[in-house]
């Protein structure tokens, strides 16, 4: 007859194992599982206060928070997707359309130049006004080329797309609807004492809304500064401009500046001097320090990561993961400090019950 040792030792490798193919069962569905989870957390204040306004109905109370995040986060979303995709394949035509006026304007520029900026652009090659549109061209042509493939994607993707959605939203309406007994499985579950189990929870669950919360309340203030200035200047699409540097403002250190800076160099070729130095000087000073100023205090204060660590974690999880990435890294980053506290803190206990 086996050893309770030998029983407790096979336990934990069954125990390892199915975890392991588990997760990789769940894998494909990644995406879906993991937002369905972030949701959640977010959402698990408004599922309390509906619990509390509906006396004790957990069904009830978990299908009209599900119903308020489809109206405040899946739909707006939906819709700035058709507007993005259709104001792209607008802007591409309208970029083909004025590409010789640009050239024009451009070879404009160049006349009015001083010698000495002539002769570094001789030696950076940049003086071939025709090659320059060529280039210009075909980058339009590939872009546009990409857009197609993407669309294309989309279009062979729509049952995966459909599918994902629909387990996020199941799994979303019982994460809500169990949240709090679920919790107290997993907390019941690890290993360790109460003070760490505390530690590691209260970390997770403020990482994740801090970084969500932070990072959206970023998007929003450099989109409507963006859009704002675009307004002024007369610039149109302003709207769905605000809109796309939102969007790109999750991408720290980058972020808006993928829509400001080729529309400052547009204006600048078009003859808009002015409007491009203004541009330039608002979008390069206002905007990015909400991104500089703003993200780490939303972020990092809550958090209580280092600036750096909070910037390195989300550029590093966003490379690996894409969008998703941008939670997950800030969350890893927090997770490892805490775990490395705990064993610290648990290494000097031993230590100092061994001088004892």
């Amino acid at each position: 007859m086996s050893s309770r040792s030998d029983q407790r030792k096979f336990f934990h490798l069954m125990l390892f194992v199915v975890t392991v193919v588990f997760g990789w069962i769940l894998f494909p569905l990644f995406g879906a599982v993991f937002w369905g989870t972030i949701l959640a957390v977010l959402f698990q204040p408004v599922q309390r206060r509906m619990l509390a306004r509906m006396r004790g109905r957990p069904n009830l109370a978990a299908l009209t928070t599900l119903a308020l995040i489809l109206l405040i986060v899946i739909l707006p979303l939906t819709l700035v997707v058709g507007m993005l995709t259709q104001e792209i394949s607008t802007a591409l035509v309208r970029f083909k359309t004025d590409l010789p006026q640009l050239t024009v304007s451009f070879q404009q520029l160049l006349d009015r130049l001083p010698a000495s900026v002539h002769r570094i652009m001789d030696l950076a090659g940049v003086q071939d006004v025709n090659a320059i549109q060529q280039r210009l061209g075909d980058g339009a042509a590939q872009i546009g080329r990409l857009v197609a493939v993407y669309l294309v994607s989309i279009g062979q993707n729509t049952a995966q797309l459909v599918v994902s959605f629909g387990v996020m939203l199941y799994l979303l309406f019982f994460l809500l609807r169990d949240g709090t007994v679920l919790g107290a499985m997993v907390r019941r579950a690890l290993p360790l004492d109460e003070r760490h189990k505390s530690q590691l929870i209260r970390q997770f669950t403020t990482v994740v809304r801090a970084t969500v919360k932070g990072n959206i309340a970023v998007a929003v203030a450099q989109g409507v500064l963006g859009g704002f200035i675009f307004a002024v200047l007369g610039i149109q699409g302003y709207v769905l401009a605000a809109v796309v540097m939102a969007f790109l403002s999750l991408l720290p250190a980058v972020g808006a500046a993928v829509v400001w800076v080729p529309v400052g160099i547009w204006l600048l070729l078009a003859g808009h001097v002015w409007k491009a130095v203004i541009l330039f000087a608002f979008c390069g000073t206002i905007v990015s320090l909400v991104d500089n100023v703003l993200r780490p205090i939303l972020v990092g204060k809550d958090t209580k990561l280092p600036d750096w660590v909070v910037l390195i974690s989300t550029l590093g999880g966003m490379s690996l993961l894409g969008l998703t990435g941008f939670v997950i890294g800030p969350l890893i980053a927090a997770l490892f400090i805490a775990s490395w506290n705990i064993y610290t803190r648990l290494r000097d206990d031993d230590d100092a019950a061994d001088a004892g």
